[in-house]
């Protein structure tokens, strides 16, 4: 990163003698980044969903009094790309995301030359209007505004009391989601149900349990270990999916909940529960093409074979043949305290092998899930073989290591590990799958030559 000479002063030699550059040219050379104009765009883009008020970042960043006592932090966080947090090497696989979180070169420049500068606040003037973000405290939700409104239906968990000091529990009750007739899906979104549930609510879980075995057998991972269907997981950075146009997921009448709550102790008795949000395509619009989520193991022969020697760096391997073929929507991975890298690749049915997605620097904290972008998520042909790599660090260089002189093994605990990545693919025919790759070269040539233009 060029952090510059900032304040240069410029002059140029004529002849024999030297020339002063005119004001308005030197106001323009010397003119810094500020706050209002240049930063603040930046930070509601790229920062604010997670620190403003009431959410989960340990400060706002909304106004310049907020931002300005942790100037130099910030700077040194985003120059060493740590936040935000997006973890995808940008120099391998698949590039193009939604949501893409992370900063771009000029973006890191323009806060350090800042910071550098004095970190000014500039022209009140040249502050861009705030963000609407919707409420974190159960009244709002996050698609509420592209759909014109709330959740179709809310799905509950019962209620659960977690002390302020007590071991880590999983709670799993299951609940009737109250259909009586099918209806497909077009948007999920789940949370813990107040603010103080996010101090207890480790991750969770939502299986959809209904009968239809040998459907799911066909669209889901042998490893997924998950009855009917995952169909939607909540981790801190993580709040819902929107699925492509054209594509849902199906619930059927007296289907259910099945939960699976990770809660921690957070220092003082808490109550929650937590809020499964679902938007449903009108009635009688059907999407044309199925989506499901799955659990693609990192280890061979399951991850219950996950065993990680002390001091040691460990890689595993698991490979997945696509019963169909189908368009692969995001790629999200799930590893605890001593999860290193990830990496998921296609093993196409002609030999040839791609990098998908590679994460080097996995860290627990931040369970991002990676959408691809709509006209770049894989096309893959049936018998095609999803390749994911696991590594962990089980050193002391792994600083979120609680103890490297432990034999690891799989385990729900946080201080145990896992090994998987949680997809989504959505699942076609061969004739619909051959039009799919058809109309994605067509569009991409378009794309191509219109840029070349």
């Amino acid at each position: 990163m060029s952090h510059g000479i900032l304040g240069r002063v410029l002059s140029g030699a004529v002849g024999v003698g030297l020339l002063a550059l005119p004001a308005s040219l030197a106001a323009q050379t010397t003119a810094q980044p500020t706050f209002t104009k240049d930063v603040a765009p930046i930070f509601q883009n790229k920062c604010e969903s997670c620190h403003r008020p009431d959410s989960i970042a340990p400060m706002s960043l909304i106004t310049y009094e907020e931002v300005r006592p942790w100037a130099r932090s910030i700077r040194d966080r985003v120059a060493s790309r740590n936040m935000p947090p997006w973890h995808i090497d940008p120099t391998v696989g698949i590039q193009h995301y939604k949501d893409d979180r992370s900063l771009n070169q000029k973006q890191i420049d323009t806060i350090a030359k800042w910071v550098t500068a004095g970190a000014p606040k500039g022209d009140p003037k040249d502050m861009p209007p705030p963000m609407n973000w919707a409420a974190t405290d159960g009244n709002g939700w996050n698609f509420a505004k592209h759909f014109g409104g709330p959740p179709d239906l809310v799905i509950k968990s019962p209620q659960y009391t977690q002390k302020a000091v007590a071991m880590d529990a999983w709670y799993k009750p299951v609940v009737e989601t109250g259909l009586t007739e099918p209806r497909w899906v077009r948007a999920i979104e789940m949370r813990p149900g107040t603010l103080k549930g996010r101090k207890i609510t480790h991750h969770a879980l939502a299986y959809l349990m209904q009968d239809e075995k040998e459907v799911q057998a066909l669209l889901s991972s042998a490893d997924a270990d998950s009855g009917a269907g995952l169909f939607m997981e909540w981790a801190v950075n993580k709040q819902g999916e929107l699925l492509r146009a054209n594509t849902g997921k199906l619930m059927l009448p007296g289907s259910k909940i099945r939960w699976d709550i990770h809660y921690s102790a957070g220092g003082e008795d808490i109550s929650d529960q937590v809020e499964l949000g679902i938007y449903f395509y009108p009635k009688g619009q059907e999407p044309k093409f199925r989506t499901a989520l799955s659990l693609y193991s990192g280890v061979t022969g399951g991850n219950r074979n996950l065993d990680i020697a002390p001091n040691s760096i460990s890689v595993g391997q698991n490979f997945h043949v696509m019963r169909k073929a189908g368009r692969v929507e995001n790629f999200q991975p799930h590893m605890h305290l001593r999860g290193k890298a990830m990496m998921v690749e296609a093993i196409l049915p002609n030999g040839q092998q791609q990098v998908l997605s590679y994460v080097p620097n996995f860290e627990f904290n931040w369970m991002n899930n990676y959408v691809f972008e709509d006209d770049y998520a894989p096309l893959l042909p049936k018998g095609t073989i999803l390749k994911v790599t696991a590594w962990h660090d089980n050193t002391a260089a792994k600083k979120s290591n609680p103890d490297p002189t432990q034999w690891i093994g799989w385990g729900d605990r946080t201080v145990d590990e896992m090994a998987h990545a949680w997809i989504n693919i959505t699942y076609m025919g061969d004739d619909d799958f051959n039009k799919e790759v058809e109309a994605r070269k067509v569009k991409m040539a378009s794309t191509t030559e219109r840029q070349q233009q």
